[in-house]
This record gives C-alpha cells, structure tokens and sequence, in this order.
C-alpha cells in the first residue's frame, strides 16, 4: 500500500461512460472522476492540495487494478456491491450524507428529501443536495440513486446522461425520467 499522508496514486480506467480516473490513498479509494483526459493530474492535483496538502502524485495502474476490475464488473451487471475501502474527504455532514448514500440498495433510488429524513435532518434537503454534488467517490458512494422528489433526474457532477445511463444499467430509471 502506498503512504497514507505523502503520496496519492492514481490511475484511469475506461468504462461505456467514458474514461474513468481513479485515485488512492494508503487508506482507499478517496477519487472517482470522470476524466478531462490530459488534465486528469491537474484536477487530483488541485483537490489533494484543498484536503490532503502537499503530496507526491503517482500513476500506478496496478495499485488500482481491482478497483478498476470491480467497476468492469459493475458494467458488466456482475456486480451490485463494491467492496473497495475509501478514504473520504469533506465536511462532517458530507460524509453523514454520503455515508447514508451507500445505504440505498442497488437498482432503488431515494429523493434528496429522503435522504434528509433518514438522517434525522428533514428541513436539510438543500445542504443534501450539495453533499451529494460533492461527492468524492461517485458510482462507489451511489449518488447517482437520488433524484428528485416527482422522480426526475437532477444534478448529477458527471452530467445527467450518465446519471441517466448508471440508473439504466441498475434498472432503477424513475417512470418520470423515462419520458
């Protein structure tokens, strides 16, 4: 494993959404992008700064090979759970949020106000919302499976057509989005 606090490794994957970057700490998964390509270090590189400081970007594709095997299979509709670690990083109430994200089963959806209620934080709608838009590891930590209270697809930092393509695949498109 690499080191928890100086060293970042990353990777890129592909995937029927596009490339994929991935990046990791000694202590998991803490970024799945959907890659700009050539500019994919320069983003890692701009978040690790925000929340880890300095750190020494790595490219080890092996180190990422059975994360990038568990999202292959995910695809593939082999696999409905992920058992990569993470290493989250953001507010107190992000990682609430995102914690209660990864309680939604595969191929079922919940409304931000849902998730707000199942926390305990009913009037928190909003600052759910922008708990879920920054998430840090999508399609592991599923955001993709909250819509909008009438079921349609909102917000999604990977655009609304993979938002739209994820749900697809797990068969869990609102009726309202199928229009």
């Amino acid at each position: 494993m690499v080191s928890a606090s100086r060293v970042l490794v990353w990777s890129e994957t592909d995937s029927p959404v596009g490339p994929i970057t991935l990046a990791m700490t000694g202590k998991g998964l803490c970024r799945l992008d959907f890659a700009k390509g050539a500019q994919a270090p320069l983003f890692l590189e701009r978040w690790a700064k925000e929340w880890l400081g300095s750190i020494q970007l790595e490219r080890n594709d092996l180190e990422l090979r059975s994360v990038a095997q568990q999202l292959n299979e995910y695809f593939e509709g082999n696999r409905r759970r992920f058992d990569v670690p993470v290493d989250l990083y953001g507010t107190a109430f992000q990682k609430l949020v995102w914690q209660q994200l990864q309680t939604i089963p595969y191929g079922e959806v919940r409304s931000y106000k849902d998730v707000a209620q199942a926390m305990g934080a009913p009037k928190a709608v909003r600052a759910v919302g922008g708990a879920n838009n920054r998430n840090p590891v999508s399609i592991i930590v599923p955001c993709h499976r909250v819509v909008g209270s009438n079921g349609s697809l909102v917000g999604y930092g990977g655009g609304l057509e993979i938002k739209e393509f994820l749900l697809g695949l797990e068969g869990a498109l609102p009726r309202q989005a199928r229009a």
